[in-house]
């Protein structure tokens, strides 16, 4: 086959426009699963895809799929795709690469006269972002029927509204969310196109990595209440700071990752909010969510052991309730071999 027409100029203005819808004014997006931003975002996508003559279904929680036929229908087909939220202040290429990328791949080949074989489906993950829920993968974890009905059933936003009713808000609360488990065997293959998010590569001039394995992620909420009262009142040795007990909990996160023992592991407590919030009050509740990773999974669970150790220990000595939650906890995956050959 000789090389195919990628047409990067068209491929970047999609991206552009793409990253025009967004809940708040550029050069960052947010795009938070079921908001005005993202079901325009899906619009957009699913206008592309028609244009491309695919065809598409939605499923009971908003995942998209639009296949391209393949000439023996008989065969699964090889799927594609990423997803298109965004995190407050994201960029523009995380996730909308692997869909806008995909696209203009099927685009080249159709016009390179190709026809496959297999089929090729792309798939747009709902909030694969934990931006709503504070769980990352939800369209995924559904597809591949391990998130079951009563982890869905406690699944609250900050506002308190549940999976129900934003399904609803977005007009797709007419389906059983149990239809959205996908069998065994649907697919052949999954390969995604992503934008490299760390600085291995650039810094080794290294055009394009192959993922091998993916890190098994956890995460952690950790409600704290303290006791309130006015910074110019209540003398030091009387608090109970929230905020406090929260900043060492912080550090005893970032600890356990430096002291896990394996160079994968990554620590992060991405969300630390506290009220009342104000600079005359001393905090008395904070909230925390923490993101933990490795590619071990023996050292992965030694460094969340010692993270939920540390929590009960640093509250107690500094008179503070706490409420641990543990929102995922993911085995790593490693990627097939196979796979990992063609592309390289």
């Amino acid at each position: 086959m000789n090389p195919l027409p990628i047409e990067s100029s068209r491929l970047q203005r999609d991206i552009d426009e793409l990253a025009a819808i967004s809940e708040v004014p550029p050069p960052v997006g947010t795009r938070v699963l079921f908001s005005e931003a993202d079901l325009r975002a899906r619009a957009f996508v699913k206008d592309i895809c028609q244009k491309l003559q695919l065809t598409i279904r939605e499923d009971a929680v908003g995942n998209i799929f639009a296949r391209w036929s393949g000439s023996d229908t008989s065969l699964p087909p090889v799927a594609t795709g990423s997803h298109i939220d965004a995190i407050p202040n994201a960029g523009r290429y995380d996730g909308v690469v692997g869909v806008l990328g995909a696209l203009e791949a099927i685009r080249a080949l159709q016009i390179s006269g190709f026809r496959p074989r297999r089929g090729i489906e792309l798939i747009i993950f709902t909030a694969e972002e934990p931006t709503r829920f504070g769980i990352g993968c939800l369209g995924s974890r559904l597809l591949a029927g391990s998130l079951s009905r009563e982890r869905i059933a406690v699944l609250r936003d900050r506002e308190g509204h549940n999976l129900d009713y934003w399904r609803k808000k977005a007009s797709f609360g007419a389906q059983d969310l149990e239809s959205v488990a996908l069998q065994k065997n649907t697919y052949s293959a999954f390969i995604e196109l992503h934008i490299v998010q760390g600085p291995l590569l650039e810094k080794e001039n290294i055009p394009i990595g192959v993922v091998e394995k993916i890190a098994a992620p956890s995460t952690l909420r950790i409600e704290l209440t303290g006791l309130g009262g006015h910074a110019g009142a209540v003398l030091m040795p009387e608090r109970h700071d929230a905020l406090l007990a929260g900043a060492e909990i912080a550090l005893a996160v970032e600890k356990a990752a430096l002291n896990s023992g394996s160079p994968d592991t990554v620590a992060t407590t991405g969300v630390f909010r506290i009220e009342p919030g104000a600079v005359n009050s001393v905090p008395c509740r904070a909230w925390l969510e923490i993101d933990l990773r490795d590619t071990q999974l023996p050292t992965r669970d030694a460094s969340l052991s010692r993270i939920e150790k540390s929590v009960p220990e640093i509250c107690k000595r500094r008179g503070v309730e706490f409420h641990i939650e543990r929102l995922n906890v993911d085995e790593p995956a490693t990627a097939d071999p196979d796979l990992v050959k063609t592309v390289l």
